[in-house]
């Protein structure tokens, strides 16, 4: 009986810190054409229905890159564990494609191929939760106040930018975003 081949999963937001799954190896890298925003709303995790949190998605951006964690799942039991797994933690994420990971090993020549990620579209047929861009303070605000089931949402955002300092990325939207989120809560405490 031939070998399957393995299954790689992109993670960009809290997959970086906490997969949750099994996996045989864990590959840093970037997607291309791809940036990370803030513009998923989060009734399940890290929000309300009433109060929606802020959670990442992959916004299509030609030339941008988007760092984060590729993880490989080779073992057919830890495959369906995973998909299944996954199905229900991004099930708010209403889009799941394949994309070309690169490393700084191999700039120009995908490292792997094929890696399965979950993204947010700007479809509300699909996606109801979609959120979209707004003004800085307003996602700060918003990101500050909400609170859900996996906890507060300012500690997702508190928590990717340390797991990208821990990875050597620095990715400014979430840098200016916990900037204001941490500056949101200084003027709310000093009132």
């Amino acid at each position: 009986m031939a070998a399957t081949s393995p299954m790689w999963v992109f993670g960009y937001g809290s997959l970086i810190w906490n997969p949750g799954f099994a996996h045989d190896a864990r590959v840093v890298g970037f997607v291309r054409d791809y940036r990370r925003v803030f513009y998923q709303g989060s009734t399940d995790h890290r929000g309300t229905p009433q109060f929606p949190g802020r959670t990442v998605t992959l916004e299509h951006q030609p030339g941008a890159t988007c760092w984060g964690v590729a993880y490989r799942i080779s073992s057919e039991e830890d495959k369906q564990i995973a998909l299944e797994y996954l199905e229900v933690r991004e099930k708010q994420y209403d889009e799941k494609i394949c994309v070309d990971l690169y490393t700084d090993s191999s700039p120009k020549i995908p490292a792997v191929e094929n890696v399965m990620v979950y993204l947010a579209t700007t479809n509300k047929e699909s996606n109801p939760n979609y959120l979209g861009p707004a003004p800085l303070e307003e996602m700060a605000r918003q990101i500050y106040l909400a609170e859900g089931p996996s906890g507060p949402n300012r500690e997702y955002v508190f928590k990717l930018e340390d797991a990208l300092n821990k990875l050597g990325v620095v990715d400014p939207h979430v840098q200016d975003l916990a900037n204001a989120v941490r500056e949101y809560s200084d003027t709310e405490l000093s009132k």
